[in-house]
C-alpha cells in the first residue's frame, strides 16, 4: 500500500510565472478597452495616413515610413499605456494584494506581465504586418534586429508602466499613462520625421524611448541598415533604469 506525504511549499518559480502569464493573457484579451488601445488605434492610424496625403513623410512610400512607427506605437501602447492603466486598477482594487500573499514575488509579477506584453505584441505585429503589407510595405533588413529592438523597447516601456502603476493612484495613473501615450505619438516620431522640429528640441526627443524604438526599426526595416547601436543604447538603459526601478519601488497596495 503507498503512503502520500504531504508536501507544503510553493511551486517553482517557473510554475508561479506561467500560471500568472496565462492569467494575464486571458484577462487583457476579454477587456475591450484594452483592445481598442493595443489592436485597433495603431491599425487606424497606419490606414488612415498610409492611404491619404494627411501628412508630408518625405519621399517614397508613406507606409515605408509609418509601419516601423505604428509598430512602435504598438509597443508602448501594450507594454507602457496598457499595463499601467491595468495594473494600477488591479491594485486599486485589491488584487495585486491578494498576490502579494502569494508565492509571486515583485520580480516574478513583472517577469509574467513583461511576456504576457510580448505574446500580444507578437499578435500586433502579425496584425500591423498584415495591413502594411496590404498598402504596399516593402520591409528590408534582419527581421532579427528589429525583434531585439522592439525586446529591449519593451522592457524599456514595461518597466515605467509598473513603476506608475505601482507608486500612483489609478486614478494618477490612468490619467498620467494617457498623457504620455498622447505626449509619445505627437513628439515620439511616430507619425511624422522629428526633422520637423527646431535642432535642440530634436536632439531631446530622440532620448526618448519611442524616438529611440522608431527610428531604430526604420533604420533596420526602412533602409536594410544593420543593428542601430545608439538607439539600442538608449533603450536599454531606458529598459535598465525602467526595470530596477519598478523592482525597488513597486507596492502592492
Amino acid at each position: 500500500m503507498s503512503t502520500f506525504m504531504p508536501a507544503p511549499g510553493a511551486a517553482p518559480t517557473g510554475r508561479l510565472i506561467a500560471a500568472q502569464t496565462t492569467y494575464e493573457i486571458r484577462t487583457l484579451l476579454r477587456n475591450g478597452e484594452q483592445l481598442l488601445l493595443t489592436m485597433i488605434i495603431p491599425v487606424v492610424l497606419l490606414v488612415l495616413f498610409g492611404a491619404t496625403d494627411l501628412l508630408d513623410l518625405g519621399p517614397g512610400q508613406r507606409v515605408d515610413f509609418l509601419a516601423p512607427g505604428v509598430l512602435a506605437l504598438a509597443v508602448m501602447s501594450t507594454a507602457f499605456t496598457g499595463q499601467a492603466i491595468g495594473t494600477g486598477f488591479e491594485r486599486r482594487y485589491g488584487v495585486l494584494k491578494r498576490l502579494g500573499a502569494t508565492p509571486l514575488s515583485r520580480s516574478g509579477l513583472i517577469t509574467a506581465k513583461t511576456l504576457t506584453v510580448i505574446a500580444v505584441e507578437l499578435l500586433q505585429a502579425a496584425l500591423i504586418t498584415a495591413v502594411a503589407l496590404s498598402l504596399g510595405w516593402h520591409p528590408h533588413g534582419d527581421p532579427l534586429t528589429a525583434l531585439l529592438l522592439v525586446l529591449v523597447g519593451t522592457a524599456a516601456f514595461s518597466g515605467f508602466g509598473l513603476l506608475m502603476a505601482g507608486t500612483l493612484r489609478a486614478e494618477a495613473t490612468l490619467a498620467a499613462a494617457n498623457l504620455v501615450y498622447v505626449l509619445l505619438l505627437v513628439l515620439g516620431g511616430v507619425l511624422f520625421p522629428l526633422d520637423e522640429f527646431p535642432s535642440g528640441v530634436r536632439t531631446a526627443l530622440e532620448l526618448l524611448p519611442i524616438s529611440a524604438l522608431a527610428e531604430g526599426l526604420r533604420q533596420v526595416l526602412q533602409h536594410g541598415a544593420g543593428l542601430p547601436a545608439r538607439e539600442l543604447l538608449i533603450l536599454t538603459a531606458w529598459a535598465v533604469t525602467g526595470l530596477l526601478l519598478a523592482s525597488r519601488f513597486f507596492r502592492w497596495e
